[in-house]
């Protein structure tokens, strides 16, 4: 019987103490979820009793124990001598001879007499638990082929537990080095280089929020994502509509990956790959079509089933047969260790001079000297608090990053090595930044903003920017009225789901179609009525993947609308059809070839007037297109719209006949559509308009502009608006009478509430059933409306005795 060798079919989950955590894990996949149609490369494991048994064979333990001992716990100053002098032993030591045969067979056998090319994984057996996932730590090989080859690929893994790196991990997660021992896995390889491969996770690797499925691709073999040398293509998809086999892609974002590791040609010992610059045709191109995504979206609900918990993944495409396979999984080490306490919230007080952009980890803001390294060697410019900005992090810089405040890389993206350990550590990142080396001065002073969505931004100098903390075990919601969020930023939408909250009381298209459509809807549908040169290129280079131009606008804000429906599933979200005004619409790529110039936009081609009007009806066409899409392809029922700036009945049943000829027929599939109560007419004829819509929701802005004859775009008279204002307050009270009177849902989306506990108690006491606050408003709101039913109960309590 062999001693040295189990076969991936002879493993299971329970061998992590023979095999270590990763080979565990793909043992347990492959006997258990291969008849679920997961595939699995075949392979094998070398046991962690080899290397036991190296180690005696050489007499290493007790020398290596003296050298660990020697270990600088404190400063760490001596660290990458220690760790030099434990890899050279175990280099210069032999390798038994029976491993040596036992290895040479497996081989053999598993490539059935041919050089088959493996990949050779290192596994340790405190490697990828629930508390330490060690990613990284260790070494690993891909395209070794041959016996000797991949004897000397094992002595490399070997040593590879006492790189730098490993051996400052350890300390961290207090292991003790001699109690972590190695099993090496061998697979068949996949040949990703003439494909893609990624990595996935089974919830959102910013914000922990579990309903979702997170995947990323490049071009070749997916290390380059892991090191960040590229930024990968990243995909969304909902993990309810997996399960009810509906449309479940979410979000679709194009990376650059202008790099691809593949095969060397000329392969000496390790050094089987070479990385090349990648076709600009296939830079250009998603790695994954749907369906693909979809399967290993399946695939990864498989996997977080079978383990009872979040899992992060591996996957990999092979461009001989075309066929994916998952090559390892593993339990997801950040969020899945705990459910928030509290809610932390940044905000700059002014923004200062932008240096660079990239991609944002985490949600903080932190400030200080900037030092710029090229190398881990470099480690000795560090100082603690510092924040480092350098061209991408790999494993052999973990070392030295906990003393970092903050990490700036210039390429990566979410889900690179800086990324990973950004979130594990807590500190604030932005990847992918593109020229931060070039434009960051060593030593300059900079804040480093995360917390304004996907995008991170790096500042000039010190910014000040207030922290508000918010105990969540302290946040009661109140019963009536419903607690609801204004959202606009598909970004944050996951973030904002774990807020105290009933849904989404207003979600705005405008910030979807200006910060990702970009382009004019009627433009995309009269493409030839664009003549500006540059504006007709840039549009033609958004919609390059779309051979049908409409079709961009209607993914685009289908998935923007989906990702916020999503992330608050099943509690409502009312969206509101766009309402652009005239001028805002002209600022839209191809915008000026498509709007009147109008005198006074705010009371002009606004609203529900503009839905039926000839120069919109075909952009409102594509708008429908998307939201039908978003409730009844995707399953999203909860839904519901909203028409904005809605002058007569008439008008409204206008809308509705346009709504249901694009396939939003009011009704059919739950679907519930309000109107914005925002214009005095919508009061004076209450009784009317809720003989036509499901509901209100006062907009108390064009409320009081169009009561007092504001416009509130105006600085002279500003100081007279007031939402407050007696007359305002009037309509808006009779508004929540005739609502619930008519039994028909009524809210209010402002920021008054907020700011005015007097105007809660107002709200609240006239019978309000939902109110709506932006984020940094909310806690507040809340804390506003439990006074207000506190004084209401009170004063009935009075008046009964």
């Amino acid at each position: 019987m062999e001693k040295y060798i189990l076969k991936f079919c002879d493993i299971s989950i329970g061998d992590i103490s023979n095999v270590g955590g990763k080979n565990a894990s793909l043992g347990e996949m492959y006997n258990n979820l291969s008849p679920h149609g997961i595939r699995v490369p075949n392979g094998f494991a070398i046991t962690t009793i080899a290397y036991k048994d190296f180690i005696a064979y050489n007499h290493l333990s007790l020398t290596l124990n003296e050298l660990m001992e020697l270990l600088d716990k404190d400063d760490f100053t001596n660290l990458t001598e220690i760790g030099s002098k434990a890899r050279k032993l175990i280099f210069d030591a032999k390798f038994p001879l029976d491993l040596q045969t036992e290895i040479s067979d497996a081989y053999s056998l598993l490539c059935e007499d041919s050089d088959m090319a493996v990949a050779v994984r290192s596994s340790a057996t405190a490697e990828d638990l629930a508390n330490a996932s060690f990613a990284g730590q260790h070494d690993s090989f891909l395209n070794i082929k041959g016996t000797m080859p991949l004897i000397y690929a094992v002595k490399c893994c070997f040593a590879s537990l006492y790189t730098d790196r490993a051996i400052k991990y350890r300390l961290d997660k207090g292991f003790d080095h001699d109690k972590v021992f190695l099993s090496i896995g061998i697979q068949q390889m996949v040949r990703s280089d003439l494909a893609c491969s990624g990595i996935g996770f089974t919830l959102e690797p910013e914000s922990g929020f579990l309903d979702v499925i997170h995947i990323a691709g490049t071009w070749g073999l997916g290390e380059t994502i892991v090191q960040g040398i590229v930024t990968p293509d990243e995909f969304l998809v909902f993990k309810t509509s997996i399960k009810n086999n509906k449309k479940a892609i979410l979000q679709k974002n194009l990376g650059a990956k202008n790099k691809m590791l593949i095969y060397n040609d000329n392969p000496s010992g390790t050094n089987s790959t070479v990385l090349k610059v990648t076709p600009r045709k296939w830079c250009d191109k998603f790695v994954l079509d749907d369906s693909e995504i979809e399967k290993l979206a399946k695939w990864a609900l498989i996997i977080e089933e079978h383990y009872t918990k979040p899992m992060d993944f591996e996957w990999a495409k092979d461009g001989l047969n075309g066929e994916l396979y998952i090559i390892q999984a593993r339990p997801e080490t950040v969020h899945s260790l705990g459910k928030p306490l509290f809610i932390n919230t940044y905000k700059l007080e002014k923004k200062g001079i932008a240096l660079v952009q990239g991609e944002a980890v985490g949600n903080r803001i932190i400030w200080g000297p900037a030092r710029i390294l090229l190398s881990p060697k470099e480690a000795s410019k560090l100082h603690s608090g510092e924040i480092l900005v350098t061209n991408f992090t790999s494993p052999d810089w973990d070392p030295i990053l906990k003393k970092v405040a903050g990490i700036i890389t210039n390429k990566g993206g979410r889900t690179s090595h800086a990324s990973i350990v950004a979130r594990e550590m807590g500190t604030p990142a932005i990847v992918g930044a593109g020229n931060a080396t070039e434009i960051i001065k060593d030593g300059d002073l900079i804040t480093l903003s995360c917390a304004e969505g996907k995008t991170g931004y790096v500042y000039k100098g010190k910014l000040k920017y207030l922290q508000t903390t918010s105990p969540l075990n302290k946040i009661h919601l109140p019963e009536k009225p419903k607690v609801q969020l204004i959202v606009s930023e598909p970004e944050k939408a996951f973030e904002l789901s774990f807020y105290p909250n009933d849904g989404v009381g207003l979600l705005r298209l405008e910030f979807i179609i200006t910060h990702d459509v970009k382009i004019h809807p009627m433009a995309l549908v009269h493409p030839e009525k664009v003549l500006d040169p540059d504006q007709s290129s840039a549009i033609t280079k958004l919609t390059q993947n779309y051979s049908n131009k409409p079709n961009y606008l209607i993914e685009k804000l289908s998935q923007g609308v989906a990702t916020i429906a999503a992330a608050f599933y099943p509690k409502e979200v009312i969206v509101r059809m766009s309402d652009f005004k005239s001028n805002e619409y002209s600022q839209l790529l191809g915008g000026s070839y498509f709007e009147p110039h109008e005198e006074n936009p705010m009371l002009g081609l606004r609203g529900a007037s503009r839905y039926y009007h000839e120069k919109y009806r075909e952009g409102f066409r594509l708008e429908c297109e998307a939201m039908k899409i978003v409730r009844d392809l995707m399953g999203l029922t909860n839904v519901k719209l909203m028409i904005p700036f809605c002058r007569t009945p008439q008008e409204g049943e206008k809308v509705l006949s346009i709504m249901a000829e694009y396939g939003l027929k009011q009704h059919d599939n739950d679907l519930e559509i309000y109107v914005m109560a925002e214009i005095p007419s919508n009061i004076l004829l209450a009784e009317e308009f809720a003989a036509i819509f499901d509901g209100f929701s006062i907009g108390s802005n064009d409320l009081t502009q169009l009561t007092l004859g504001i416009d509130r775009d105006s600085e002279l008279i500003a100081d007279l608006f007031d939402e407050q204002n007696a007359a305002s307050r009037q309509l808006i009270l009779q508004m929540i009478t005739a609502a619930n009177k008519m039994d028909k849902k009524i809210g209010l989306c402002g920021q008054a509430p907020s700011d005015s506990a007097e105007f809660t108690k107002f709200l609240v006491t006239a019978g309000i059933n939902s109110i709506s606050f932006n984020a940094d408003a909310l806690i507040n709101g809340i804390k506003n409306i439990n006074t207000s039913l506190a004084q209401i109960r009170l004063k009935r309590s009075i008046s009964v005795h």
